[in-house]
């Protein structure tokens, strides 16, 4: 290593520390000097010695940077212990961002640089928003947390022993795929879930129709509109919250097609981009005709990560998986956009996996006009649903928006595909 280089990454060593101790300084920056433990020029001074350290290391033996670590965590440990006592406020925090910080430095001289910038850019974010953390944490009830950690425990443990060769005749069936798909949907659908469950209260219905948007936007639009019963005077905002759920189930969609096969990509963009265009703007038009009451009525969202929903996913992949297959060898290509406008009316995301993944059997124009389908029949599924459960008001509104985007989506595939 030559001194330039050593001088670098030193210096990044020291930014690290710089990093740290800035956060921490700034959240003890109303306490006297001499009064904390640790602050802004300790946590600086953290990073540059774990470089040093394993400068030392490095032109020595390996056991200088151990002898150093454990030396240097055995002061700072005991100043913070001296604090803690002080204070009674007994957190290992400020230990082990120590050490993180001395670790880091280190890092920085003896491995990537990269990697020890962005380790340290995570811990700060992770010590900075301690607030939100433990807000979150506290929101979350605990049917909630333990069907994550039962999703989590059959993933863990049943994912890898599911075969990944296809099971069924047809040779299109492979359950570790669904499954994992199943799962990567539920988990998609568990951040607008969560963001509901943190924020609805204080953003209302807007947060929460975005949020089941992607949990659910058919649910999200039954709930909207049998509110907007209990709540005539806000027929304007509820039906901008119907088509904000639209909306964002249509940006999902694309996102999940381009995700399984680039090559939608283009095809998809003129129809998804035209019809999202034309419910942005029909949602911010009510918005701002619409009353402007600060109070808004509560959306509940079912947890979309209960087993019984994900495994429900799983089955409904599978099946329209199946169909697509069967009626794409005993009809032709064409039946299989017969199969994603029945699959559509009551979910497209397992008509957008199963597409997506047979695209290059069906074609590209075949597959994108598929999921188009799946998406203008839930599109008016979800206006049927508004006028039925909502209303006349609710039902107009929303059943002339979908009616304006449907045709932006079909202006978008005749001229983009």
């Amino acid at each position: 290593m030559s001194a330039l280089d050593l001088v670098a990454r030193l210096a990044v060593a020291l930014a690290i520390g710089l990093l740290v101790g800035l956060e921490r300084g700034w959240k003890t920056r109303d306490e006297e000097d001499g009064q904390r433990a640790a602050g802004f020029r300790t946590f600086a001074l953290s990073g540059l010695l774990g470089g040093i350290a394993a400068a030392l290391s490095a032109v020595s033996q390996p056991i200088v940077l151990a002898a150093i670590f454990l030396g240097y965590l055995a002061v700072f440990a005991a100043f913070h212990w001296l604090e803690a006592k002080r204070e009674q406020n007994f957190s290992a925090t400020s230990v082990v961002a120590g050490a993180l910080t001395f670790a880091l430095g280190a890092y920085a001289v003896l491995g990537e640089l990269t990697v020890a910038a962005g380790a340290a850019v995570a811990m700060t974010l992770l010590l900075a928003l301690r607030t939100q953390l433990h807000a979150w944490v506290a929101s979350l009830q605990w049917g909630e947390l333990r069907a994550v950690l039962i999703l989590l425990a059959m993933t863990f443990l049943l994912l890898p022993f599911l075969p990944q060769q296809p099971v069924d005749p047809w040779g299109v069936l492979n359950l570790f795929e669904i499954w994992l798909f199943a799962i990567m949907i539920a988990a998609i659908s568990f951040g607008g879930y969560v963001a509901v469950r943190v924020f609805g209260d204080r953003l209302g219905v807007l947060m929460a129709a975005a949020a089941g948007g992607i949990a659910s936007s058919t649910a999200a639009t039954l709930s909207l509109a049998r509110l907007g019963k209990d709540h005539p005077e806000s027929a304007k905002l509820l039906s901008a919250g119907i088509l904000i759920a639209g909306l964002v189930m249509a940006l999902r969609v694309g996102v999940v097609a381009a995700l399984l096969n680039p090559a939608l990509i283009l095809p998809l963009a003129g129809p998804i981009g035209g019809l999202a265009l034309v419910l942005a703007a029909a949602a911010a038009f009510l918005l701002l005709i619409g009353n402007r009451e600060r109070r808004s009525p509560k959306l509940e969202i079912t947890n979309p990560l209960e087993i019984g929903m994900a495994l429900k996913l799983a089955v409904f992949i599978a099946v329209v998986t199946i169909a697509a297959e069967l009626a794409r060898r005993l009809i032709g290509p064409t039946a299989v956009l017969a199969v994603a406008a029945i699959s559509g009316i009551a979910d497209v995301d397992a008509v957008t996996v199963s597409i997506a993944r047979q695209a290059g059997h069906l074609g590209l124009d075949i597959a994108t006009l598929a999921i188009i389908i799946a998406v203008g029949v839930n599109t008016v599924s979800k206006a049927i649903i508004a006028m039925a459960a909502g209303g006349r008001i609710i039902g107009l509104q929303v059943a002339a928006a979908s009616a304006a985007a449907l045709f932006a989506a079909g202006l978008g595939w005749f001229f983009f595909r």
